[in-house]
């Protein structure tokens, strides 16, 4: 049983990851600072379900800003944590043109302050959540982490790149073992209003038109939530080691001369935006309202993740049917909204 800080625990992937631990027998401490980027409410029945679990005595949660330094410092001096699950972000590439600040704070501000605790509190092991947005610019298909990544087209893809240099770098100077995931479009159920396939779903059941941009010429790599957390967990569990081949002549973006190591977590079989919301029509038996709109500043046409580093280094595979995925959200939303 081993004692695990899950950062942005409120969060849709945080609170997930949390239940999964817990439920194997993990004591997690989740920290979140419940901002309002969209729904409390929905943060806060997401705390509430935790505490349903039969185990929920093995879970602790503190409200706490990524960002206050001090906050972040007497967190890590009241726990000893064998590993940390760093979850929590400033999230969106749309709010990032609007917001750039809360990026700055949370995600290059906050991610120090987790980097300083484990630094200092001698931590086995930082999992820490990345994104495919980094990949920006790139058009070689599909997205593998030996890429280099140099041309990010939104704040919230630079703010993720930095957090993969600034893991590196602690890793290079101080021995600790990170890994970076980057996730590709993660959906299911208890996900966020903000996302595409929660904006539609909602749309379509109130007889609401939906936005559809880049003219429906837009491909992504839907990745089921259960096997996004299959994936963090099994991760946390394998210790990043150096690359023993790793060459400075040669330098390759996902692996190190450090404990350092960078995988994709995706479906690896993208799907057409027009294909999934046929797939939503059909699940719910109504037509949708499309208004179709240009490309957005920050997005990218397509998204498709290469897997064979989580594949051969910690043995998973994401394999849900993005039709089985999209009916389990479904089935939650109506549910969860009545």
């Amino acid at each position: 049983m081993s004692k695990i800080l899950v950062t942005g625990v409120a969060g849709f992937i945080g609170f997930h990851t949390a239940m999964r631990l817990i439920n194997r027998g993990d004591r997690v401490v989740g920290i979140d600072n419940l901002n309002d980027y969209y729904d409390v409410n929905l943060k806060l029945a997401r705390l509430k379900n935790i505490e349903t679990l039969p185990c929920a005595n093995l879970f602790q949660f503190d409200k706490v800003d990524l960002a206050d330094r001090a906050a972040m410092a007497s967190l890590f001096d009241r726990h000893s944590f064998e590993n940390v699950i760093h979850l929590g972000a400033q999230a969106g590439v749309r709010y990032s043109l609007e917001n750039p600040h809360a990026y700055v704070d949370s995600n290059l501000v906050g991610f120090v302050n987790v980097l300083e605790g484990c630094r200092w509190h001698h931590s086995q092991h930082l999992t820490f959540a990345s994104s495919s947005s980094v990949y920006g610019a790139n058009t070689t298909m599909p997205f593998s982490v030996h890429h280099n990544i140099d041309h990010p087209v939104s704040l919230y893809a630079a703010t993720k790149k930095s957090n993969e240099l600034l893991a590196h770098t602690y890793s290079h100077l101080f021995g600790l073992p990170v890994t970076g995931l980057r996730f590709f479009t993660v959906y299911g159920p208890w996900c966020r209003p903000d996302m595409a396939l929660f904006k539609f779903v909602k749309a379509i059941l109130n007889d609401q038109p939906i936005d559809v941009y880049n003219y429906g010429k837009m491909k992504r790599d839907f990745t089921y939530i259960d096997d996004v957390v299959e994936g963090i967990v099994r991760t946390n569990d394998h210790i990043a080691r150096p690359n023993p081949n790793w060459s400075g002549d040669s330098p390759d973006p996902g692996t190190s001369s450090a404990p350092y190591r960078i995988f994709n977590i995706g479906h690896h079989q993208p799907t057409d935006i027009m294909a999934l919301i046929e797939l939503i029509e059909k699940t719910l038996g109504k037509k949708a309202v499309i208004n179709m709109l240009p490309m957005q500043l920050g997005d990218v046409p397509e998204t498709y993740a290469d897997i064979e580093g989580l594949v051969n280094t910690v043995g998973f595979t994401p394999q849900t049917p993005i039709e089985e995925g999209i009916t389990r959200f479904i089935d939650w939303y109506r549910n969860f909204y009545a």
